[in-house]
């Protein structure tokens, strides 16, 4: 299995390999994917399917154990159709396409379930109804009508993920189809391929915007995860972007950059800054809360990003 990225021209990723083999050539099998594990997960109140490897080998994944070893079970896109059709039936909350993505979840639902135990957090949105509220492997909360493919990423080789989506869409329009994505698979000639097949949205997770600091934190470039920015809505899909904050590595001038860039093409494109914290080979310090705070300032006020949180706050250390 030769590398696609290379046959359309571009950089293959300068570490991707797991367990000696290409990472394409440990996930990929027959027209199958290994898949880690899949459930209903939280806070994104969405069908999460967990994929075991990986393109990319970041310092600082906290999904190791299933990216960076081979762990799962092998399904087939009828496997996939079959698990999400199953979903389907427990869905409780119906979104619209625009809404088709990890940020929206929270201003629904905060996952504490304390509707369903008798006593609304004082912070609830207020919007859902206790009958609304499941519960799944990763807490309370909702289930919108969104599927996600999320952990390893192999979009550069997106054959399996197009078939998906077709056998998908052939079934039902009651479904959105969501990538989770670290950019580098969606250069034009994949992003054609997979808006058509019907991938409705992209959660684009934008690593660094320095390229030197990008390479040393994962071994690839950025330029594809950069690029896409702009790529992914001509395409006709939602988009939300995400960047860690990576003290020492990626901090607010960096985080400025990307917002900069995502304003240009959409100030409303929703932009989740998250806070970092030790995992894998990476063992620098999280960020405070006031470098979180500084850099969700910077992106709503010199951005000027309509649509900013900040994720993992609770892993952040004080001041």
């Amino acid at each position: 299995m030769t590398c696609r990225m290379e046959r359309l021209g571009y950089e293959k990723a300068g570490r991707c390999e797991v367990e000696g083999k290409p990472a394409c050539r440990a996930g990929l099998k027959d027209g199958k994917r290994l898949i880690h594990a899949a459930h209903l997960s939280r806070p994104e109140h969405y069908f999460s399917v967990y994929q075991s490897c990986c393109n990319w080998d970041c310092a600082f994944c906290h999904s190791w154990r299933f990216t960076q070893r081979r762990n799962g079970t092998w399904w087939s896109p009828e496997d996939f159709v079959e698990k999400c059709l199953d979903y389907l039936e427990t869905v409780t909350v119906f979104e619209p396409k625009d809404r088709a993505t990890s940020y929206h979840a929270l201003d629904l639902c905060l996952g504490c379930g304390g509707c369903v135990l008798g006593e609304r957090h004082p912070d609830c949105p207020g919007v859902l109804d206790p009958d609304d509220i499941v519960l799944s492997p990763q807490g309370w909360g909702p289930a919108r009508n969104i599927v996600a493919f999320t952990g390893g990423d192999l979009t550069c080789r997106p054959k399996f993920y197009i078939e998906c989506a077709r056998l998908l869409k052939s079934e039902t329009d009651d479904l959105w189809l969501l990538l989770e994505t670290n950019g580098y698979g969606l250069v034009p000639e994949n992003l054609e391929e997979l808006a058509a097949a019907g991938v409705d949205s992209v959660w684009l997770d934008v690593k660094a915007w320095d390229e030197r600091v990008h390479r040393e934190l994962t071994g690839a470039t950025n330029e594809h995860s950069i690029e896409a920015i702009e790529l992914v809505p001509e395409h006709g899909m939602t988009l939300e972007v995400c960047t860690l904050y990576i003290p020492g590595y990626v901090e607010a001038d960096q985080i400025l950059k990307v917002a900069e860039t995502v304003a240009e093409v959409d100030k409303t494109i929703p932009f989740t800054i998250l806070a970092y914290f030790p995992e894998y080979r990476m063992k620098v310090r999280p960020p405070t809360v006031s470098e979180l705070k500084t850099a969700e300032r910077l992106a709503r006020e010199v951005a000027g990003l309509k649509n900013v949180r900040i994720g993992n706050e609770h892993v952040a250390l004080p001041g």
